[in-house]
């Protein structure tokens, strides 16, 4: 087990790297709590497509949350047969959280309102922290997962649990997004450890696609003359992205110390 000396000697040796990244971290938190509380837009339960199939209510933007079921258990079943390769935890809770999803969101999309979005952004929680700490944990120190992982889910899941009880979304979109936006710098400033580095910006920018079809979940429904929405878009965007990492994670290799 390592020692407090050895689990602060890797980040250490990085020096302002590993600095900047807390800043960037701190920055992004301190922006916004220092803006007023934000609360649930009530008209984001609205839907474009609410067509009933086989009794289904809302049944495709229901039903294609089993692309996140598919690269989830996929993902858990790659780690598996790589753990004992030293694979890291912290992306069996990526693809756990991400095949969670599958239930949460179906389940919130089923009946829409503010008591299911909890369960919807509960597991999202969780794949947004375990792809978090296993970027950063390959970046700053292998060794820094075991610190983290629990740390940074506990801090995912009472995000979402926070809003649910006060209609307070800052922790919860800090949570969301601060993640992804230090992809690019820990990309940038931080030496390779493996190959095939772009494929996170691959993710990233299925990730944004799939907010931009969730921002228009109308206009694409009417686009395609109703035959289905942005938000089922958004589901099957965001479940690539993940399926990206997972084909990331397949493909790389280590790469041979400078």
């Amino acid at each position: 087990m390592a020692t407090p000396r050895e689990l602060v000697a890797e980040p250490l040796r990085l020096g302002w790297r590993a600095i900047s990244l807390v800043a960037i971290c701190a920055a992004l938190l301190a922006l916004i709590l220092s803006r007023a509380p934000i609360a649930q837009d009530l008209a984001y339960h609205n839907f474009a497509d609410r067509r009933v199939i086989c009794g289904i209510p809302n049944m495709l933007d229901v039903s294609s949350n089993l692309a996140f079921l598919v690269v989830g258990v996929l993902g858990v079943l790659f780690w598996r047969t790589r753990r004992a390769d030293g694979l890291a935890l912290s992306w069996l809770v990526l693809f756990a959280g991400t095949a969670l999803v599958f239930i949460g969101s179906g389940y919130y999309h089923w009946g829409p309102r503010n008591s299911t979005l909890l369960w919807d952004r509960l597991p999202m929680t969780i794949a947004f922290m375990g792809l978090f700490v296993g970027l950063v944990a390959e970046h700053a120190g292998p060794r820094l997962e075991r610190y983290l992982l629990v740390p940074a889910v506990v801090v995912g899941v009472a995000s979402a649990v926070w809003w649910h009880f006060t209609d307070d979304l800052r922790w919860y979109i800090w949570v969301q997004f601060a993640p992804l936006l230090c992809i690019p710098f820990v990309l940038a400033v931080f030496p390779a450890r493996y190959t095939h580095r772009m494929d996170y910006l691959y993710a990233l920018g299925l990730y944004v696609l799939a907010k931009l079809a969730e921002l228009w979940d109308w206009q694409i429904y009417a686009f395609t003359g109703n035959l289905f929405s942005g938000h089922t878009l958004k589901h099957l965007l965001a479940a690539c992205g993940v399926l990206m990492i997972l084909v990331m994670l397949r493909r790389r290799a280590a790469v041979a110390p400078a």
